[in-house]
């Protein structure tokens, strides 16, 4: 389908062509096309809608991003090569509270 050109003037121009006595397999190197949509040109002179699909789930991290976020705060006053490492600055038990702290809030 060449840049600009709508998916009905495709199929409009897929259609006239094929009245003209060109084959499918002409009209797909013609147009760039595959198979299904010379088929689904063919078909019906206007193109299926779009589907929409169904909403998106929640990510697995969202119970975590009051945690995450926190720990990124805690981050910026860190010098640059100390940055996101596995040993922040905060001791264990403070990070397990800020952990007991997030999953009680998502619970």
């Amino acid at each position: 389908m060449p840049p600009g050109q709508s998916k009905v003037e495709l199929y409009a121009a897929l259609r006239r062509d094929s009245r003209d006595g060109m084959s499918n397999r002409a009209l797909q190197c013609t147009y760039g096309v595959t198979w299904s949509t010379v088929d689904k040109a063919l078909a019906s002179a206007w193109p299926q809608p779009r589907t929409t699909t169904a909403s998106a789930r929640p990510s697995k991290l969202d119970p975590f991003t009051l945690l995450i976020d926190e720990i990124l705060l805690i981050d910026l006053g860190v010098t640059r090569k100390q940055r996101h490492t596995v040993t922040p600055e905060l001791p264990p038990s403070d990070r397990r509270a800020l952990l007991v702290r997030v999953v009680a809030l998502t619970t």
